[in-house]
């Protein structure tokens, strides 16, 4: 039997974003325990059906890649103890790993999305990723620029205003070595998040993401 969002995983996501207490959650925490093994079972079932194109992901287990929703608020203005979201990272050496392109989703009420790439990574990965994309032009945009990925994805990341010193003010591909993240976006409405077919809907989404995270990780394991 094939894995689904429940509505009540959803559900209990609104309602503690209303209710964002340790009270109230103490008093609900069979509720979280319910929505955080409902996303465990979905992601153990996406793992599966990345790694049939992705081996990277094959020994990973959904339960060591959800984050934690309990929220460090130490440099946080907004104090409320508890995340809204579930989010689970598919990367192959764990989701607190800044050094390989992986997979992410995000599932939130009316915010929820699917995500690859790299967000955050050391400064020499950066800078080799940087590289092979001013390089290896050609192969970099014939991933982004092919239809069903400019259909399904949008590229996203934090910019700098020049392109950086070590590069050519006139590289051709400076639009691009200007990204300090190199990530990508796939936004989903709650009724994609619900659909009996988002475990196959994602896979999906994934295997096109597919080749641009092993082009960033060819830069990265150099």
């Amino acid at each position: 039997m094939k894995s689904i969002i429940n509505p009540e995983t959803l559900n209990f996501l609104s309602t503690l974003e209303i209710n964002n207490n340790r009270d109230w959650f103490n008093e609900n925490k069979n509720l979280y325990l319910k929505a955080k093994e409902n996303v465990e079972n979905v992601v153990n079932e996406i793992i599966s059906g990345i790694s049939e194109f992705d081996k990277s992901v094959e020994r990973l287990e959904a339960k060591n890649c959800i984050f934690r929703i309990y929220k460090d608020t130490r440099f946080s203005k907004d104090k409320t103890p508890y995340k809204t979201n579930i989010g689970a990272s598919l990367v192959e050496k764990g989701p607190k790993t800044l050094n390989s392109a992986g997979y992410y989703v995000h599932i939130e009420p009316g915010k929820s999305f699917l995500a690859g790439g790299v967000y955050m990574t050391e400064t020499k990965n950066l800078k080799a990723i940087r590289e092979k994309i001013s390089s290896e032009s050609e192969d970099f945009l014939k991933i982004i620029n092919k239809k069903s990925f400019k259909d399904d994805l949008e590229l996203r990341g934090d910019r700098l205003v020049k392109v950086p010193q070590s590069f050519g003010k006139e590289d051709p591909m400076g639009d691009y070595l200007k990204f300090k993240q190199f990530t990508v976006f796939h936004a989903l409405s709650d009724e994609d998040v619900l659909d009996e077919n988002f475990v196959k809907n994602t896979i999906k989404i994934f295997k096109e993401i597919y080749p641009f995270n092993e082009f960033l990780n060819e830069a990265i394991e150099k």
